[in-house]
């Protein structure tokens, strides 16, 4: 395995690392990269810079809530003929360290229990009637690939550095990683060098109680927090902390410049959700140096004044002191910020209101997470569990049939119908889109493109969330699946590309349509469905004319009255909806916002809305 200090690049991630192990009430550290980076490595190896001793606890992914906060030990309970407790992961790494390696990909049960965690400083046990609290304080090192999603905002919040996304793209750095790992190295010279790594990280935490800042500087780092859009008075704490960690790893008593540009760096440009503005100094720089400037009598006197004045000199310190914490905080945002920033930071929020999407608690498919009291036939029986609920009773029930049958067998398992336990298993089976996309005649060139934009920023999205996108079009007499429920986007885009306009509008026969399809989908486990419609609202073809050549025209007020009955239809039925409204302003009659208020759904007007956030709606 590579040593901490073997470890070529990923500086900044090193950094965040160094300054946890001097202050671990930083709460941890995040490191998104791309895979093949280096970051498991990285993260394992932050084992060898800690004090001895300290443990190091790696979570596994599909961790089932039993091993995560604890529970019944089978076998000791077994053997005792009493409850004997088993300690979880969160309680192990109690005063040492937590590692969750793809941190986007844990199960949302366990990320709210790792927060729970982390709040508290201990997890409560109860389980199959047993109620203990253990100690679980512990500093939380996650890493993950960011094409797989983002991690919850909540877990975020309680974690101090988070390094910002970069790609290793220097010519030279990559040479060096592949030259030190084809490479060989001393051993001796390895040890020596986490020897002393870890002298100069156990003198900086003696030195920490004694590093202190300027208020000047405390005030610039919240500004900065504010500048950046950064909510939250516990990120402000984070930011000082990191600050004074960063000047006792540098042995000094003092924080100066670059302590608080990596405080800014580490705990504030990764929580930006705006880019702060300078203000506007153009004019100034622009204007010719004094020396040039006619020279003016008064303000020779000016000049001298201060020079002799202490107040003056306090007040030119004061008021310079705001400005150069603005040029740290501009200088580190322009130097770290990853170009996704704003789409990560807004997409992690949404994202932790709604937990995880596409997952659902069943007892037949899935992974199995945990069990619960219930009947064999309303599930899968959890063995363990049931036998963990049984075993403290053994003796009384066999001493009860004894007393009842006159036999008695120190081997026989007694399990009654309240000891039963059927697994619960969690399925991620992802939400499917259904897109239906107005092809009419009154669809203008331009409306499609910009319609044909927005379904494509989704696709992309469809398969890191592991999405099913299905494509209606709708134009003519009828409406048409041109792609069934998929994980294709290539086919998606090809099938959206050559799609022609014209015709009429069977609004009704599009919704119809894609209710049959949400209710095939259903019986095949897909739990979350959403209706996006990409249209301007005005039905002309009714659902009898849609399915019967024959069938005499229907009027305009029946079909506005059968699409309202099947959009109600479809909003009882508790499917989302968008609509995104595609008719110019000045021909709008409404029919499309009384369309997305008969489905329950979110309205939006195309020419506004830009292919972002039309996505960005449907994935919140």
């Amino acid at each position: 395995m590579i040593a901490f200090t073997d470890i070529v690049g990923m500086d900044l991630a090193k950094q965040a690392m160094m300054l946890l192990a001097i202050d671990p009430s930083l709460g941890g550290v995040v490191v998104p990269a791309a895979v093949g980076s280096g970051k498991s490595t990285l993260a394992r190896a932050f084992a060898d810079i800690l004090p001895e001793g300290t443990p190091f606890v790696e979570l596994p992914m599909n961790v089932t809530e039993d091993r995560l906060i604890g529970g019944v030990d089978l076998e000791a309970t077994l053997v005792r003929g009493e409850r004997v407790v088993q300690h979880g992961v969160l309680s192990k790494a109690h005063g040492g360290v937590l590692y969750v390696d793809s941190l986007s990909l844990l199960d949302s049960s366990a990320v709210s229990h790792v927060m729970d965690a982390m709040s508290r400083g201990q997890v409560l046990v109860e389980r199959e009637g047993l109620s203990e609290v253990h100690p679980s304080e512990f500093m939380l090192v996650g890493t993950y690939d960011p094409s797989d999603g983002e991690v919850r905002m909540g877990l975020l919040d309680r974690v101090g550095l988070i390094v910002p996304f970069t790609t290793q793209n220097d010519y030279r750095a990559r040479r060096q990683i592949l030259k030190c790992n084809l490479g060989t190295k001393d051993d001796e010279d390895t040890c020596d060098e986490l020897r002393m790594l870890r002298g100069l990280l156990q003198a900086a935490r003696e030195l920490l109680p004694q590093v202190s800042m300027t208020r000047e500087q405390m005030q610039g780092l919240i500004q900065s927090a504010l500048s950046l859009g950064v909510e939250g008075n516990r990120v402000d704490i984070f930011a000082i902390k990191a600050a004074l960690a960063s000047a006792a790893l540098a042995q000094r008593t003092d924080v100066d410049e670059e302590d608080l540009k990596l405080a800014v760096k580490l705990v504030l440009v990764p929580r930006a959700t705006r880019m702060p503005e300078r203000e506007q100094e153009d004019v100034e720089e622009q204007m010719p140096p004094e020396e040039e400037m006619p020279p003016e009598e008064p303000e020779a006197e000016d000049e001298e004044a201060p020079a002799d004045t202490p107040d003056a000199d306090a007040e030119e310190e004061q008021e310079e002191t705001p400005d150069m914490i603005e040029e740290l905080m501009m200088e580190a945002v322009e130097t770290e910020l990853p170009d996704n920033i704003m789409n990560i930071s807004l997409a992690s929020k949404k994202k932790s209101k709604s937990g995880s999407r596409g997952e659902a608690l069943n007892s037949r498919r899935g992974r199995f997470v945990r069990s619960q009291p219930g009947e064999i036939r309303s599930g899968k029986v959890a063995l363990i569990p049931t036998l963990i609920s049984a075993a403290p009773w053994q003796e009384s029930r066999r001493i009860e049939r004894m007393k009842k049958t006159g036999k008695f067998s120190k081997t026989a398992l007694i399990i009654n119908k309240e000891d039963v336990k059927v697994k619960r298993f969690r399925d991620k089976s992802g939400t499917l889109f259904i897109f239906m996309v107005d092809a009419s005649g009154s669809m203008a060139l331009n409306r499609m493109r910009q319609a044909k934009g927005a379904v494509s920023h989704l696709l992309q999205n469809a398969y890191v969330h592991r999405d099913q996108v299905a494509l209606i079009s709708f134009r003519g007499r009828e409406a048409q699946l041109l792609l069934p429920p998929s994980q294709s986007v290539d086919r998606a885009k090809r099938e959206l590309d050559v799609l022609p306009t014209g015709g009429g509008t069977p609004l009704a026969s599009a919704i119809y349509f894609a209710w049959e399809t949400a209710k095939q989908a259903r019986t095949k486990g897909i739990s979350q469905i959403m209706f996006v419609m990409i249209t301007d609202g005005r039905g002309n073809i009714g659902l009898q004319a849609s399915m019967d050549k024959d069938a005499p025209k229907a009027s305009k007020e029946d079909i506005e009255q059968e699409v309202a009955a099947l959009a109600a239809s479809v909003n009882a039925d508790g499917i989302a909806s968008i609509v995104i409204d595609t008719q110019m302003n000045y021909l709008s009659r409404g029919e499309a916002p009384k369309l997305a208020d008969k489905l329950g759904g979110r309205y939006f007007y195309l020419p506004n809305a830009k292919a972002e956030q039309i996505a960005e709606a449907a994935l919140s």
